[in-house]
């Protein structure tokens, strides 16, 4: 049986030697030597092609080296083939950083301050106490309920929103499309984490901004296609949003002259809010072929009429 590996060749060295290592009797090849197609049994990849899986007959499994798999056209993968995401710890812990630290970032004004620096303005602005803060996350998968417990210990009146039923200790949690605005409506600072869907893709537009408290702030580190770009700088224009924090962009870098770049309410970063560790995320698919191996459910397998 044979592992194929398509991504980051660094990365695939190291895992590569993770299976000589641990697991000598998987094949761990790295595209292109894919050897005979036949015997690969598991492809992990970042975007797969169409036809580099239909030269795998008996292809099982495809795991994204990745948290999402949106990148993935999902009607082009055989029913037989699972797919499965990537969940790895520290995966997890660094979008509960970047949420916390986003989100200390607006409830402190932060944006004000450096804007205030610039100007060479020293302008203190009055203390809102956390515990009057509602602090609200859409997606409550693993990183968003890590984001919440994250948040926790500041004191933030803390709800979340998901497709699907939730309960979370501490959170009120609203599910659905039909508590949505209820939600939005108690949402002082708003975080985005939900993947990527057909429903969820373009949620972040004016219809959203405006169902919000007014000089709500916004997060988003999930998935730039949650975000209509011109509603953020409508609404940040006339102060329906105070500010925002984005990790992820439509296009990545974006041009120079993209409008976020030197916009002053605006805070940007690369894409750099969660990401697969080499040998932590080694590790996680190792275990993960190890348990298809023993007949085990595997973490992390993907739900298609879900799209995660």
């Amino acid at each position: 049986m044979t592992l194929l590996y398509k991504s980051t060749p660094e990365r695939g060295r190291v895992w590569k030697e993770l299976f000589a290592r641990e697991a000598p009797k998987i094949g761990f090849r790295i595209w292109p030597d894919v050897g005979d197609p036949g015997d690969v049994r598991y492809l992990a990849v970042w975007v797969p092609t169409p036809d580099l899986i239909a030269s795998l007959p008996n292809l099982e499994v495809l795991f994204s080296v990745g948290a999402g798999v949106d990148q993935f056209d999902l009607g082009q993968i055989p029913d037989r083939v699972q797919v499965v995401r990537m969940i790895e710890p520290l995966l997890t812990q660094g979008m509960a950083e970047y949420v916390a630290l986003a989100t200390l970032a607006l409830h402190r004004n932060l944006v004000d301050y450096v804007a205030a620096q610039r100007e060479r303005r020293w302008a203190p602005i009055e203390l809102v106490p956390a515990a009057e803060r509602r602090v609200s996350v859409m997606g409550l998968g693993a990183m968003g309920q890590a984001a919440l417990e994250a948040l926790r210990p500041f004191g933030f009146q803390l709800a979340g929103w998901s497709r699907s039923e939730r309960s979370i200790e501490g959170v009120r949690c609203f599910a659905g499309p039909q508590l949505l605005d209820a939600f939005l409506e108690r949402s002082d600072i708003l975080i985005c984490l939900l993947p990527l869907t057909p429903e969820t893709r373009g949620i972040l537009c004016r219809k959203t901004f405006n169902r919000l408290p007014r000089s709500a702030g916004l997060i988003n580190a999930a998935r730039g296609a949650h975000l209509i770009e011109q509603d953020l700088l409508a609404a940040l224009a006339d102060g329906q949003l105070s500010a925002a924090v984005l990790d992820v962009l439509t296009e990545e870098p974006p041009p120079g002259d993209h409008p976020f770049w030197n916009h002053p309410r605006i805070l940007i970063t690369p894409h750099m809010a969660s990401n697969t560790s080499t040998e932590f995320g080694g590790r996680a698919l190792l275990d993960n072929v190890l348990r298809h191996e023993r007949g085990e459910e595997m973490v992390g397998v993907v739900q298609r009429e879900l799209g995660y």
